[in-house]
Order: C-alpha cells, then structure tokens, then sequence
C-alpha cells in the first residue's frame, strides 16, 4: 500500500485506514471477535493507521484497540484518539484539567503510555481560537503523553483556523465524493503548512458502497436511524448531510462510472486518495471481508471520471449542502 507523510505529523501512514467508530456503537452491533478480525483483517492488508476515540461506545472502541495491539503488537502501526465528546459541548470544558483526565483514560484504554495522535473531537467553534487550549496540548506533546495532536472539524473554516496553528499535525474531516467543499480551499492550506488530511465518513454512511435502496432500513441502534435530522449530534455525520433519497440518486449517476473489476465503494475511497493533499481516509468495515475489500482500494488506478463526479456533485448535491459545511 502507498504509505504517504505530512510535514508535520511526522510518519508514514497507509492511504487506506480503518475508522473504528463501528466497534464501539452507533452501527449496530458488533461482537468482539467480529472487531478484532476486522482489526486483524485490516492490517493484514497494509492498513497501519487506526482512528478510535474515546466516545465510541464510551471508550469500548479504544479497549479494543487496546487488546488488538496487545495481540499484534504496535510496530509499523499508528492509532489516532480523540477526546472532547464525553461532556456537555461548552466551550469551558475543554480545560487542562479535562484534557489530562481524558487523556488518562485513552492511555488506559489502549494499554500505551503515549498516544500516537489525539485529535480534538469537533469541538465548539470557539475553541479553535482559544491560545489555553493548545497551549495545553503542546505541554502535554512536551511531557510525552501524546507524540501529536490534531483536530477533527465539521466546517472548512473550522479547518482553516486549526491549520494556521502551528502545532496542528492533522485535520479530520468529511470528504468524499459527496462533499467536496474541502478541496477548494482546507486541502491546498494543509498541504502547504504540512498539516495531515484524514478523510472521515468516506463512504457516506455507506450511501456509496451502492448497497442500499429506497426500503433500506437500520437498526434502532444505528446513526443511520436515529440521527437523519441531526437528531443525537451534527446531521453532516450521517449519509454526509445529503437526503437519502438525494444520495441514492447520485449514487446511481455515479454507478456508471465504476471501473471494470472495482466495486462502487472502491471507486469512492480511490477518488479520495486521488485528491491532492489527503493523507489516509478512514473507511469502517462491518466484517474482515469488507476491510480486506477497502484495503484493495488502493490498488486501483487512479480515477480518470474526475469531471463526471464533479458533475453529479454540482447537479444533485452542492445545492443541498456545500454552503453549511
């Protein structure tokens, strides 16, 4: 697998990741040995950059983890944290005290004493422009409890003013073929500060894996339920922002587009990795087979229908939701 660098987050990373958000909660439910054969699978493959936090499933994503590196060991591998969404979202919460409590509890989980990247789990906007904040984040760089740290952002100006900080290694946000608002002008400032791109929800809750129909249905205990309307947390977090039924329409614009050999949700991760200055993007996996599948992503050449998506996006999609992230 193409392994890629950004100045400063300081490692090689795999292109293709493994989100683990879906062994925790919020995707339904996923047995133990189900998630440490994914997590198994994935790297198996080449996958060597893990994304939890500290939040999903209250932290069983990250214990996870945790006994998956103490079976396969660490070496060659980095798992990026987050922490911030495990209190009431007020900006004042997000103190030094909270953070070394986190902090502690994300090292615990993962059974290391220092975490490979923490990211800021998109915070209020006003802690992107509070100095106490990474003026506490670099101290804890200093005393070695975190290698780097980072951001997870909703908006591209969320984005921009974390870049502009000169300590932010990583940038987490949506992007796919879905939403394409960061390449304008969040992936050209990454790239010229050195700042990692990873691509979230990169797949659109699965909208592009092209499996899903008009009387696809999920579970009371999948996001994909109970937050279409933003109902439990930002509704950009689910299938994306886009309607389900507007999705799926472009969903099946795109379909023609799809290589001989590749499947839909190939297609959509490639184009990702296509897009100058995106790091790794960090597609689930539901079962190991799904996560052997999305490591061959990689593999694929390089996507040519670049103007075709484009024109979908700006036909279907960019009225809906390019102006609110």
């Amino acid at each position: 697998m193409e392994n890629r660098n950004a100045g400063r987050l300081g490692r090689q990373v795999g292109v293709i990741g493994l989100g683990c958000w879906q062994l925790g909660a919020d995707w339904g439910q996923v047995e133990e040995s189900e998630a440490l054969a994914i997590l198994h699978a994935a790297v198996d493959t080449g996958v060597n950059f893990l994304d939890t936090a500290d939040v999903y499933g209250d932290g069983r994503s990250e214990a996870l983890v945790g006994r998956f590196l103490r079976e396969r060991g660490d070496a060659g591998l980095t798992v990026a944290t987050k922490m911030g969404r495990r209190v009431e979202q007020a900006p004042e919460n997000y103190n030094r005290a909270n953070f070394l409590a986190w902090n502690d509890r994300s090292r615990a989980n993962l059974g290391v004493d220092t975490l490979d990247l923490v990211q800021l789990h998109c915070p209020p906007t006003p802690v992107y422009s509070t100095d106490e904040v990474f003026d506490t984040l670099d101290e804890m760089v200093q005393a070695g409890r975190i290698a780097a740290y980072g951001v997870s952002v909703e908006t591209t100006e969320e984005a921009l003013t974390a870049i502009a900080r000169p300590g932010v290694a990583s940038v987490q946000i949506i992007l796919n073929a879905l939403r394409h608002k960061p390449l304008e002008r969040v992936l050209p400032a990454a790239a010229d500060a050195g700042v990692a791109i990873i691509a979230r929800v990169p797949l659109a809750s699965g909208l592009l894996s092209g499996k899903y129909r008009r009387d696809t249905e999920f579970g009371a205990d999948d996001h994909r339920s109970f937050n279409r309307n933003g109902e439990a947390f930002d509704v950009g977090e689910t299938f994306s922002g886009v309607p389900f039924e507007v999705g799926l329409e472009a969903v099946e614009r795109l379909r023609g587009l799809v290589p001989e050999g590749a499947t839909m949700a190939q297609f959509a991760l490639r184009w990702i990795v296509d897009q100058p200055g995106v790091t790794v993007v960090i597609p689930g996996a539901r079962n190991a087979e799904q996560a052997r599948a999305n490591s061959a992503a990689a593999e694929l050449p390089p996507v040519t229908a670049q103007d075709e998506v484009k024109a979908v996006y700006d036909e279907l999609v960019r009225p809906l939701v390019h102006g609110r992230w």
